[in-house]
């Protein structure tokens, strides 16, 4: 189930709650402690009876269903702090499972969509701007230097490429957007090369569309997200670069996570897709990833 996630998620101490400056302690789940803010605003159930703790339950699990990603599986009231991944929305259900990447293997590189795989596993798009650092991302989760093509020049990679993990499911690479500064033969145009892999992969579990969190939101990936919206196409957001801590302008990522939410959240009232915070510097968000990845695939395998 997608659910809404309101500008509330944000709670004024949010901000102060993230810290990124050395690769030694994980960053605190800044999102746990959004969910105890929130709860607090309500009286104690314990401590209160009648309307009173009926007002504070309620509240309490409407926070969880209009706040939260709770998956298949999951009963929107019975969800406690301790179901969310740190540093995202994303609840842990009954299907998540083994989420370690013990191998990975290129499989090919496709021009159009019909020429991909056909064996129906299910797979993982990345998408996103060609300098979002989609590449790194790749190598970051398989824990991998060469899986994917990384370069100083945005714009390397201009195929659909699949890369096998586990000999049972994808990721798949797909060219980024946006990228002005490419030779005129180079420029990819998403929305024709792209949107035929999109509209009709069945095997599309969700797409993972990556946002640069340390610069302010940018009109392309707006209108992507937007365009996935409208198709009714699943995908999670998944901020990139979030150890940036001087970011441009004076924007911290998680200022930047912030009007990037609020600028979507028209498009998404009935069904906004999960977030995450990554770096790939820190390895912030990198399990957290993987295990999301776990339960979408697995609820996918068992429908």
């Amino acid at each position: 189930m997608l659910l809404i996630l309101r500008s509330r998620l944000f709670h004024p101490t949010f901000s102060s709650l993230l810290k990124f400056p050395s690769p030694n302690p994980r960053p605190p789940p800044p999102f746990s402690l959004s969910f105890r803010a929130a709860a607090s605003q309500t009286p104690n159930p314990h401590r209160a009876s009648g309307a009173a703790a009926a007002a504070a339950e309620a509240k309490s699990n409407k926070f969880a269903r209009t706040v939260l990603f709770v998956p298949p599986g999951v009963d929107p009231d019975e969800v406690t702090e301790d179901m969310v991944l740190p540093g995202s929305n994303i609840v842990v259900g009954p299907y998540a499972g083994d989420a370690k990447i013990k191998e990975v293997d290129f499989v090919k590189s496709s021009i159009r969509a019909k020429d991909c795989p056909q064996d129906e596993r299910p797979e993982f798009a990345m998408l996103g701007r060609s300098n979002v650092g989609k590449s790194s991302l790749i190598n970051f989760l398989v824990r991998k230097k060469e899986v994917a093509l990384t370069s100083k020049k945005p714009g390397k990679t201009q195929l659909i490429n699949h890369f096998l993990v586990n000999k049972s499911w994808y990721i798949v690479d797909l060219p980024g957007y946006g990228f002005a500064n490419a030779p005129d033969s180079a420029i990819m145009d998403w929305s024709s090369f792209t949107k035929g892999y999109f509209l009709n992969r069945e095997s599309l579990v969700s797409v993972l569309l990556l946002i640069d969190a340390s610069v302010p939101p940018k009109k392309i990936d707006l209108d992507c997200a937007n365009w996935l919206g409208r198709n009714n196409i699943p995908l999670t957001f998944v901020f990139t670069k979030c150890d940036k801590t001087k970011a441009a302008k004076g924007r911290r990522p998680d200022e930047n996570i912030r009007e990037f939410q609020e600028l979507i959240k028209d498009n998404y009232r009935q069904k906004h897709p999960p977030w995450i915070m990554t770096s790939s510097v820190t390895g912030l968000g990198r399990d957290e990833l993987l295990l999301h990845m776990s339960q979408l695939r697995n609820y996918w395998d068992n429908e």
